[in-house]
């Protein structure tokens, strides 16, 4: 369990030493549902994709999330919804020009047991809060001011892509984030990763991090589980809960 009082870094910074805790949580997934977003973007692609009087098996919510979280590749998905191999590839292509564009991006919302927990570390001085986020900046921005999210993050413990700068792969720059962060921030003695992806996994496993990932995201156990990470809970409230019970620092628990 965790404390009632625990306090985020929005206010002046203060000096840290080797005697804070350290979470690193990634946005999307802990915090944010993305849910929505990635289904209105597959249905507009595959409407996109069909071609007049092509019959085609659109899939419910459900059914194409259960299908993204067991991490089927995009065109499998498109095929599975009745499109053709040429038609599946476009498809994937689509998908990937359009899934993180700003006009889909108002489908996230705040996963609420998140807020909360967020809320109950909100007067701790000694749990220090980062994001690291695939997210680029303006990416980032703009959920964190229309959620009311800015209030637990500092600006520098945000890590995000920059807008300009090139993507590689998910595992590759989260993994190059997270070395700029353990470089940029004051040392710690004690660090965590909470994240619902194999990038938030290896980024962590990489650097000698705890990594916790939560089944509130785009990832299944069983796709989870590939990666090894430390531990795998519900959501951000049961990392959270989870690492008060195994940090070092016995003053989180009750």
């Amino acid at each position: 369990m965790i404390r009632d009082s625990l306090q985020l870094f929005t206010k002046a910074p203060v000096h840290r030493d080797e005697s804070m805790l350290r979470i690193f949580t990634d946005f999307d997934g802990p915090i944010m549902d993305v849910s929505e977003r990635y289904y209105q973007v597959y249905l507009w692609c595959l409407k996109q994709c069909q071609q007049p009087h092509q019959a085609t098996k659109v899939l419910s919510k459900s059914e194409f999330w259960q299908l993204k979280r067991a991490f089927v590749r995009e065109s499998k998905i498109g095929q599975i919804s009745g499109l053709t191999p040429e038609q599946g590839r476009k498809f994937a292509l689509l998908r990937r020009e359009n899934i993180h564009s700003l006009p889909y991006l108002v489908y996230d919302c705040p996963i609420p047991s998140a807020v909360a927990t967020l809320e109950r570390l909100q007067d701790s001085d000694d749990v220090d809060l980062g994001v690291i986020t695939m997210r680029r900046w303006r990416e980032l921005e703009i959920p964190l001011e229309q959620n009311r999210l800015k209030r637990f993050f500092r600006c520098d413990r945000c890590y995000c892509l920059q807008n300009d700068d090139p993507k590689n792969t998910d595992t590759e720059d989260k993994t190059r984030l997270m070395k700029r962060a353990l470089t940029e921030l004051p040392p710690v003695r004690e660090t965590w990763m909470i994240g619902d992806t194999e990038a938030d996994i290896v980024a962590a496993k990489t650097h000698d991090v705890r990594a916790i990932a939560v089944l509130s995201g785009i990832r299944d156990r069983d796709r989870l589980q590939q990666f090894e990470p430390d531990y795998i809970v519900q959501d951000l409230a049961a990392a959270v809960a989870l690492i008060s019970e195994r940090s070092t620092f016995s003053k989180l628990l009750l």
